[in-house]
This record gives structure tokens, sequence and C-alpha cells, in this order.
């Protein structure tokens, strides 16, 4: 009357060995350990642990997306005395305003100036052909105002916000972390803000400062210099800047006295000119940066290099000002920064050019870090708490319902299998709340078997046979056990929605833990039942 018992047994057992492999296999090459530290280690890499059991940095980033409101500003003046130009239309001056907030970042306008009146046509052609995304308002007959459109400011921040993800998250990846987790935080067009957390980080300090490198490479003129110092360049200039120009402060280098030079504010090559960059070292062992141009930069360098030999070029990173060189000559494809002090800082230096520039600034707006020590801690705790209670149930089963308890810790075992399983298939992060979630679905999976036990007993009581009893049992709890722990997937999927990281982790864990328990509440122990009681239909008694 159970001809397919076998087959079913067979088939926990498939389940069995495929869930044991997936936790224990070597990552990458699927292979099995061969010994007991193989083991462990697979265990550490299958079973990805978060950042509150592992140790490492959780931090919250605001994109300042007024510097790309303001670095648009500026190549669309750029664009525009140069179309001016074109259509020898004159004016007394081009400029915008400052916003120095991301609240202020809608506020970005530029005025122009100067305009004759007879080419009022004219510039306002350029504007309507040219400059598509800038409302033009007049101020009086010679002067205008051109405001960014709403549409385009909300496109540009939001594709700020996504293009500094995107960075950073390159920049992490080629640190090399594990289980790096990078994503918009908070409500997106509103905060502009990104999570970031990096489980098992040994330098936190190093991580930060590539993630706030801004990176911005420009390889530009020098007008004038050295200065010993700001106010010296501009009393040599009478107080205003010559057009197109701007001061840059040399990089410091230990006790060496500060240094500003007057440098072209076009710059010949951009961060976003680079195909390449490597750390690297000159004939004097001296760490610097090299890095290879794109093609077309490659052209444009070489026609400036040869025309300027003799001529002095400032390589500027965010800013700062890293080295000055003459031009000895044509230079076309590949170019190196110096006046670097170690390997490591070559490297960082070329990681976050590979990665690209960032278009805005980061700002840090919450850190927190969590020791290992604090991590183990938090595992042991979880692990205690957990084997405390699987201990307690186990005792209970056994006590209240016999023989028939064994049926209930065997699916219990195995839906631990499962679920770590599924962690380590899934590539799935356990966290504490995580380990709360497993806690609670030996809960969960200890009242689906009360639900079945007491069936049964209710069922035999009514003088049914044992295994008439056992079968109406199963089939008769099986809607009560769906119903709830439908209900429960459904609440967990709202707090997976809704929720942030720690709860999305107990959400995952309890769903998998509940569907795991399906299978082996109902099936897995009425397979065990059934297999008990194949000819055995004469019991006088069932040990429950």
């Amino acid at each position: 009357m159970r001809k397919n018992v076998t087959g079913r047994t067979v088939f926990i057992v498939a389940v069995i060995l495929i869930c044991v492999y997936g936790i224990i296999q070597t990552p990458n090459s699927h292979g099995i350990p061969t010994s007991v530290s193989g083991l462990k280690d697979n265990l550490k890499s299958n079973i990805r642990l978060g950042l509150d059991l592992k140790g490492g940095s959780h931090l919250v980033l605001q994109v300042h997306v007024q510097d790309a409101v303001k670095s648009e500003a500026d190549a669309a003046i750029e664009r525009m005395k140069e179309e001016l130009k074109k259509q020898s239309i004159d004016y007394a001056g081009i400029d915008r305003n400052d916003p120095a907030t991301v609240e202020d970042a809608d506020k970005i306008q530029i005025d122009v100036k100067g305009i004759p009146s007879a080419k009022t046509t004219a510039f306002r052609n350029v504007v309507s052909e040219h400059f598509p995304q800038w409302i033009l308002t007049p101020i009086n007959a010679s002067d205008y105002r051109l405001n960014m459109k709403n549409q385009e400011l909300i496109t540009l921040k939001r594709d700020t916000v996504e293009h500094s993800l995107q960075t950073i998250s390159n920049r992490i990846n080629q640190l090399g972390l594990t289980e790096p987790t990078v994503q918009q935080y908070g409500q997106a067009g509103t905060d502009y803000e990104i999570l970031v957390e990096l489980p098992g980080v040994d330098d936190p300090a190093r991580v930060r400062e590539i993630m706030q490198t801004t990176a911005q490479l420009e390889i530009t003129a020098v007008k004038g210099g050295p200065y010993a110092s700001k106010e010296a360049a501009l009393a040599e200039k009478g107080g205003i800047l010559p057009v197109n120009t701007k001061l840059v402060k040399e990089r410091s280098h230990g006790d060496a006295r500060e240094e500003w030079y007057l440098l072209s504010k076009s710059p010949v090559i951009r961060g976003t000119d680079l195909r390449s960059a490597r750390a690297g070292q000159d004939d004097m062992r001296k760490w610097n940066t090299q890095f290879s141009l794109t093609p077309d930069a490659g052209k444009r360098f070489g026609r400036f290099t040869e025309q300027k030999i003799g001529n002095y070029l400032a390589v500027i990173m965010d800013n700062q000002i890293f080295s000055v060189a003459v031009i000895k000559g044509r230079i076309e494809d590949s170019g190196q920064i110096e006046n670097i002090s170690s390997e490591q800082e070559a490297s960082d230096l070329a990681l976050v050019l590979r990665a690209g520039a960032l278009p805005a600034t980061i700002q840090i707006q919450y850190e927190n870090s969590v020791g290992p020590s604090l991590g183990a801690d938090s595992i042991h705790a979880g692990i205690v708490a957990g084997l405390a209670g699987l201990l307690a149930v186990i005792i209970v089963m056994l006590l209240y319902y016999k023989r028939s308890g064994v049926n209930a810790v065997l699916a219990l075992f195995l839906n631990t299998i499962i679920l770590m399983a599924a962690l380590a298939y899934f590539n799935a992060v356990l966290t504490l709340p995580g380990i709360a979630g497993v806690i609670l679905t030996i809960g969960m999976a200890v009242d689906s078997n009360v639900l079945i036990f007491e069936r049964i007993r209710e069922e035999l009581r009514t003088g049914k046979s044992i295994v008439s009893a056992v079968d109406a049992g199963f089939s008769k709890a099986w809607w009560t056990i769906v119903d709830t722990h439908v209900t429960t997937v459904v609440s967990c999927a709202f707090l997976f929605i809704f929720g942030e990281g720690p709860v999305r982790g107990f959400a995952v864990t309890l769903t998998i833990g509940l569907i795991s328990n399906v299978f082996t509440a109902v099936f897995v122990s009425k397979v065990i039942f059934d297999y008990e009681l194949s000819g055995r239909r004469q019991l006088a008694e069932l040990s429950i």
C-alpha cells in the first residue's frame, strides 16, 4: 500500500545531498573539500555574513549635486563664448552664480551682460539653437539671464547620483572587497544619498579616501608662477587675473613651502580622455601613476605639445597641482603623474582614474564601524541562542510526542540544512536579524508539527486505525499549515519591499525557512510515518 515510499525517500536523500553540496562546495571550482580546514574555508565563503556579523563599515554618502549643476553651467558658458565669437557678437561678460548647497542647486543661473542691441536677435538665435535646455530671460536692453529648465535639472541630478553610485561601485570592486553593498539611499530625487556597506574592511580610512576622491584630472598650460602665495600672484597681476585663467595651489610635500601657479582654465586633457592608468616607477625608483590616452585625445595632446615645446604643463587632480613639467617634445598617447610618496598612493590614484571621475564631490553624512570582535560576539550569541532554542524544542517534542517527536526533530534538522543551502546557492547575506529569522523558523516548524500531531490524535480518538489516522491528520492539517505560511510570507514580502538592510535580511531568511518548512513538516514527516507503518497496518498503538 506504500509503493511510492522508496521513490519519495530517494527524492529526500537527493535533496539532502544537493543542499549539503551547496553548503560545502569549493567556490568557483565547485569541488568538494578534501580536508577539515578546506571545509571550514568553504563554509565561510558560501555562507556570506553581513556587516553586523563580520565587522566592517556602514556609511551614508551625500552627493553634492550642485557641483554637477555648476559644471554643466561652466561648460555651457565656454560653449556660449565660442558660439558668440563665431557669430561676431560682442559681450561685456558671462558669469554664473555659485549655489553652495544641495538645496540651492535648482537656483543655478548664467548672466550675460553687454549684448549690443543690434545683435539681440542673433544672440537669441544662438541660445535657442545651441542651448535649448536653458530658459532665456531679458533683464534689460543689453543684459540677459539663463535658467536651466526644471526637467533638465531633475534629469541632471538623477544622472549625477546614478553616475556617482556606479563610480563608487567600480572603485570598491577594484579594491577586491567581498560582498560590498552600494545602493541609493533615502528618497530618490530629494536626499541624493548613497548607502555603502563594506563587510570585513581592514583599512576603512583608505576606503573612505578612495570613495571621496573626485578624481577630476586636468592637464593644462601654465601661464605663470610659481608664487609664494595667492596674494603675491594677485599683486603681480594688479589684483585681477587675466581672462580664462585661475590660480591653483601645488600639492603640499611635507615641510616644503606652498607654491601657487597661474593656469589656463581650459584644460588640454580631462579625466574622460584617459584609456587606462597604473602604478609605476621612474629611473630613480620613485613611484608615479602612468596613464594612456584615447586615440582622439592623444592626437589633440600631440598637436598641443608640438606647438608648446619649452613651455610648462601642470597636472591637476581635484584642484591641486600634482606636478609641473616642461614640454621637451611632442607627447601623444601617454603621460605620468609624479610627486607620489608610495606604491599604495600610486595604486590608489590609478584605481580612481580607471574607475572614472565622480561627477560631484561626496560627503559622508553618517558612518558606523563594526569591529570584527563585535561581529564574532554577535555570531556566538546568535549560535548560542539558536542552539538553546533548538535543544529546548527537541526535549519538549520528545517528551510530549515520544517516538513521533523524532519525526519532528529530523524534519527540523533538514529544514535548517535547506535554509543554509538556499543562502549559499542564492548568495544571500546572513545578518543578525537573519539569525532571528532562522530561530523564528524553528518555532514555525514546530508549530506545523504540533498541528499535524494533534490532528492525528483527534483522529485516533474517533476510533480510526493508525494508518487512516495518520493520513487524515496530514490531509486535514495541510490547509491550515498553508494558510499560516502564506500569510506570513506575504508579511515578509512587505518587510522586504519597504524595509532596509537588516529588516530585509530577516524577511529573506524567514521566507526561505517557511517554504522549506512546508516541504519538511508535511512531505518529509509523512514519508517517515509511511516508512514506519509500511507493512504494519495492525499496530495496536502509535507512539504519539
